[in-house]
């Protein structure tokens, strides 16, 4: 098992379906692994925070990935950016249950911890 844990930033959304779910892919699997995971959204993936919105991006012969972001949030941590959010007009109040918002500050203490593995989708 890999030591350390996997810091992942998604910055597409409905936009871009495939890079999309491959950062969610990437973060369930990492999870079944035994890799602790950081999810960040970002730009057009803050909206993937909001209930009902990951269900809108589909893709073929790929996991829903409103399948993978529930596997995401039973194990993980997930975070929407806080000037993403303040751009969109995202607040706590509308997020998925176990979403979070954090500014730049977490995320670079994220990244830095011993061990982490950051990746950008």
């Amino acid at each position: 098992m890999a030591s350390g844990s996997l810091v992942i930033k998604l910055t597409a959304g409905k936009d871009d379906a495939e890079r999309c779910n491959q950062a969610f892919n990437v973060a369930a699997t990492a999870l079944v692994s035994g890799v602790p995971v950081s999810l960040w959204l970002t730009g057009e993936a803050a909206w993937l925070a909001l209930p009902g919105q990951a269900a809108n991006v589909r893709l073929a012969y790929a996991t829903p990935l409103d399948e993978l972001l529930e596997a995401v949030l039973a194990g993980g941590t997930v975070t929407v950016c806080t000037q993403c959010a303040t751009r969109r007009e995202i607040t706590e109040d509308d997020l998925i249950e176990k979403v979070r918002i954090a500014g730049a500050t977490t995320f670079v203490a994220e990244v830095m911890a011993d061990g982490a593995k950051p990746l950008v989708y």
